[in-house]
């Protein structure tokens, strides 16, 4: 199907909303039948499975992990991953000569067949052997005993952990081998076993499988099956268990491939049936909740103090409160333009709000073209384009350099400061409050530029000490003098030694501008005043003050404060670790006025916390944290495993969705994001990942995040996250369930999901399959289409991935949903 981008007619503007994209073509209709076809291809082969002997494969994914150790691939690892092919192909060649009969005592009796008949293992027994001519060894067992070989080798060269050992210098080429090997396998092997079908009931084989091949490839082993019931007294296998183990994970998963859902936007059509009858529904809210923000609810916030900004900071509704319904989409809504179009035009349909085309005409932040916003790329303090703006910091800053990676834009705007540094390789996490410039983050959202909704007030900002190369103020309205320089103190505790803090607006050059600022000299020189002394009080060094702005930077260490005297501890805060951020176990931590000291140094050239490699080297290299062994619980092996599993884990993910790597998917969240290995394996400039480290995880990870040069924040899923809805594209939800179990609802979690994600958008989900089954259910009353699809290493480890895509409905017309 065609993408809603690729058929727009008006540059930089969305097709009409009453001519939606025709989801076909001639060529759409042959890759869904191509597709159709794998998917049923796939279903068929990977019964073939079942006539491996029972518990062969699970031994092998049982005893794989210890034979491999720690993914090292050292000489007795690679040894140990030998012997195991080797055993667990011959057990798959040896158990398909044996066979077995049934006594005149009802005991089952086992045996080699050979030229002559049946051999029973044990002699002796006073049994008679049955002299029939199916127990002696024929052609067929020998072409048998081959394929279960095959079947075997392709599903274990089918594991990393196999060929990375065995094969090290050939794993681009194996990758490429195995895409089709295991398809060619169960074609060659389907029509083998349709033309010599099993009638052994050896160690390994029961009536069970089949029964099972019956049912899959129809009735063509009808008259097979009818010639075996006579042996319907011993349908279990010869070891027991592994039948059943076998089979009931695979009824209860049903993984396959995801051929059948479409990744791609399409508007248009009816609404689907879902299979799941027994899943609850959920209807749609009201119109009037389109862009509803449950924890900066406007109505909600006018009951709180306003000193402090307080009623702008979260206040999420208590149980009673909370909308357990679908958030409708506006009607019209159409998927956003791709990078880097995006920046500078969004639907209206998708934001229709033109407040700000009028508050900030003359300063260029966005302007209405008929069917499109159109963003300029100005700003408050910078009308004539972020880019001139940018290029003046950056004869102050390494901009340009990979220095500086990582930024924090304080009262963004639309975020165009943020969006212009993204061609640099800066990174900025934007935040701007939900006050009377409507709609500000929800546009930078859709032009694709990381931001969410904040404000500096009384609450500590979700990021952990030491994170950003650059802060940043363009007449952001924050006063930075007031409280005792409270505010500048938050600044300097996120940002990294040796960062940049830009201030830009009043009262920066007051005496030449307070005309313009209709401010007294005095007011202004006041304000500027306080500011210079905290930022003394912090040791920042200004390095430069032009025009209307001026930069300072953090000092390295706290060895080359030459101002800092002693009788200054006494305003030291208590302790530097990334724990003193955010909401922890449902209590917000308060702003303090106290200076948050820097890690200890052994020499006053030393970078405080470790210096950090220029970006794009940083994302690779070991992180301070890491390599210093702060981090509790990690080491510098455990973290390049990380990093090794999650290369694995988003291949695998490639393979499912094609689309992952295309532009398709700007705005990507990452739920539960550990180190950022996911982040950083899907790194690419068609896409940013907002990395979520919930507050309850063991062990907050979100600094080690922040030095690999990549953005997040700390919250708590149990509350809405502090965005709009419809704000991302993708989001990745690694075993999220799990550690919420029992935390809070599941299905508080997956309504704020669905909030969030725009429609047509796609869920990836990790979990255990318990897990997944009830979330698969769920979301079936969502307007979600899922598929559950088994851990790229096997079907036998319980992690399995469920991917899902949103239906595409919009409000107004009585919560159809339109595919």
């Amino acid at each position: 199907m065609e993408s809603t981008v690729e058929s727009y007619s008006y540059p930089g503007s969305p097709r009409s909303s009453s001519s939606p994209p025709q989801a076909g073509g001639e060529s759409g209709r042959k890759r869904r039948a191509v597709a159709k076809g794998m998917q049923k291809t796939f279903s068929k082969t990977s019964m073939l499975v079942n006539f491996l002997p029972t518990g062969t494969l699970l031994t092998f994914e049982l005893l794989l992990p210890s034979a491999s150790g720690d993914g090292s691939c050292s000489l007795v690892s690679t040894r140990m991953i030998q012997l195991l092919l080797g055993l667990c192909a011959l057990s798959c060649f040896f158990f398909h000569f044996t066979d077995s009969f049934r006594g005149p005592d009802g005991k089952v009796y086992y045996g080699f067949v050979t030229p002559r008949g049946l051999a029973v293992f044990k002699s002796g027994l006073g049994v008679e052997v049955p002299k029939e001519e199916r127990y002696r060894m024929g052609f067929v067992d020998l072409v048998h005993a081959l394929m279960a070989v095959m079947v075997f080798a392709s599903i274990a060269l089918s594991d990393h952990r196999v060929t990375n050992c065995l094969l090290p210098q050939q794993a681009k080429e194996m990758d490429e081998v195995m895409e089709t090997f295991p398809l060619m396998v169960g074609v060659v092997c389907s029509t083998l076993f349709l033309v010599f079908p099993n009638t052994r009931y050896g160690i390994g084989f029961g009536l069970s499988t089949a029964l099972i091949f019956q049912a899959e490839f129809g009735p063509v082993l009808v008259q097979v099956t009818n010639s075996l019931r006579h042996h319907d007294g011993h349908k279990r296998s010869g070891f027991g268990k592994g039948d059943s183990i076998a089979l009931q994970i695979t009824e209860q998963t049903k993984c396959a491939s995801s051929a059948n859902l479409n990744f791609e936007t399409h508007h248009g059509g009816s609404l689907t049936d879902f299979d799941n009858n027994e899943a609850k529904s959920f209807e749609p809210c009201d119109d009037s909740y389109t862009d509803y923000t449950p924890c900066q609810d406007q109505r909600r916030a006018m009951t709180f103090p306003r000193e402090s900004m307080i009623y702008r900071e979260r206040h999420c509704p208590p149980d009673e409160d909370k909308l357990y319904c679908l958030i409708p989409a506006p009607k019209g809504y159409v998927t956003p333009f791709p990078w880097p179009k995006s920046r500078d035009y969004v639907p209206f349909a998708n934001v229709p709000y033109k407040s700000l085309t009028v508050e900030k005409a003359v300063q260029n932040w966005v302007q209405y073209e008929g069917s499109v916003f159109r963003f300029p790329g100005g700003g408050t303090q910078f009308p004539q384009g972020a880019d001139t703006y940018i290029d003046q910091l950056a004869s102050v800053i390494p901009i340009n350099n990979g220095t500086v990676r990582t930024a924090l834009d304080t009262g963004c705007g639309v975020a165009s400061w943020g969006a212009y540094l993204l061609k640099r390789n800066v990174l900025a996490m934007s935040f701007a409050p939900r006050d009377s410039h409507e709609a500000q983050v929800q546009f930078a959202l859709e032009r694709g530029v990381p931001a969410v909704i904040g404000v500096l007030g009384s609450i500590k900002l979700p990021y952990p000490s030491r994170a950003f190369d650059m802060a940043h103020c363009s007449r952001c309205l924050i006063p930075w003098g007031a409280n005792d320089g409270l505010y500048m103190m938050e600044v300097d505790r996120v940002l990294r030694p040796g960062g940049y803090w830009v201030l830009s607006g009043p009262p920066i050059n007051w005496n030449n501008n307070y005309v313009a600022w209709d401010r007294t000299k005095e007011d202004l020189e006041e304000e500027q005043r306080k500011i210079e002394d905290t930022a003394e009080l912090l040791c920042w060094e200004k390095v430069a003050e032009r025009a209307e702005f001026a930069v300072w930077r953090k000092r390295i260490n706290a060895e080359s404060c030459p101002g800092r005297q002693p009788e200054i501890q006494t305003n030291m805060c208590k302790t530097n670790s990334d724990d003193v951020c955010c909401l922890k176990h449902f209590e917000y931590k308060m702003m303090e006025t106290c200076i948050t000291p820097y890690p200890e140094v052994s020499d006053s050239e030393e970078f405080a916390g470790g210096e950090l490699k220029p970006f794009p080297e940083r994302l690779t290299a070991i992180p301070p944290r890491i390599a210093s062994g702060s981090l509790a619980g990690f080491s510098i092996n455990s973290y390049q495993e990380d990093n090794r599993k999650w290369q694995k884990h988003v291949n695998a993910y490639k393979k499912i969705n094609k689309l992952l790597d295309s532009g398709r998917y700007r705005n990507v969240m990452d739920m539960n994001a550990g180190l950022g290995s996911f982040a950083a394996s899907i790194d690419s400039p068609k896409l940013w990942v907002m990395n979520v480290v919930p507050t309850i995880a063991d062990i907050l990870t979100l600094g080690v995040i922040y030095e690999r040069g990549l953005i997040g924040m700390y919250h708590d899923w149990c509350e809405a996250f502090s965005t709009y809805p419809r704000t991302y594209d993708l989001i990745h939800a690694n075993g999220v369930f799990s550690l919420y179990h029992e935390k809070c609802k599941m299905e508080d979690i997956l309504l704020e999901m669905d909030r969030i994600l725009r429609p047509e958008g796609a869920v990836i989900f990790r979990d255990h399959v318990d897990v997944l089954i009830k979330v698969k259910k769920m979301v079936g009353g969502m307007r979600w289409s899922t598929q559950l699809v088994n851990h790229e290493d096997g079907p036998f480890v319980p992690e399995k991935i469920l991917v899902a895509v949103k239906q595409y409905w919009v409000g107004g017309n009585k919560g159809n949903t339109e595919e």
